[in-house]
């Protein structure tokens, strides 16, 4: 699926929301449309074919570590999550993919930065639903 239309669909119910948020008016509204369309815009530079390579990469990321945890190497499991991190933090596909979303800043619910310097070991990527059989 095309990277601009799934951040468009993505969008669609936030929009939704904020006719009836605190404030939103027509005027805002208008504004967040014109803030989409250059998001859209700066989208449609980047790379999709390095795109759907991370998305490989992503893929066959969680398949390995998935299965260091299921075996109980648990160690393994957390340097491979902890490089894949850093790498993909790194990934200059990923920053343009940050700049182009960072023309939304103000208009929709922030996510939390991806922080490569962040300290995980308190954070075990096994105790991660998505890596377990639980």
């Amino acid at each position: 699926m095309n990277i601009s239309a799934s951040i468009l669909f993505l969008l669609i119910p936030v929009m939704a929301a904020a006719q009836n948020y605190q404030g939103m008016n027509e005027e805002d509204m208008q504004k967040m449309r014109e803030q989409m369309k250059k998001m859209e815009a700066c989208m449609q530079n980047v790379d999709q074919t390095k795109l759907k390579a991370l998305e490989q990469r992503s893929r066959t990321f969680e398949s390995e570590v998935k299965s260091l945890c299921d075996s109980g190497e648990r160690d393994k499991a957390q340097k491979k999550a902890i490089v894949f991190g850093k790498e993909f933090a790194n990934d200059p596909t990923m920053k343009e993919m940050t700049r182009c979303s960072d023309m939304m800043k103000g208009m929709i619910p922030e996510m939390p930065p991806v922080d490569k310097d962040t300290d995980y070991s308190d954070h075990h990527v096994c105790d991660d639903s998505s890596f377990t059989n639980k």
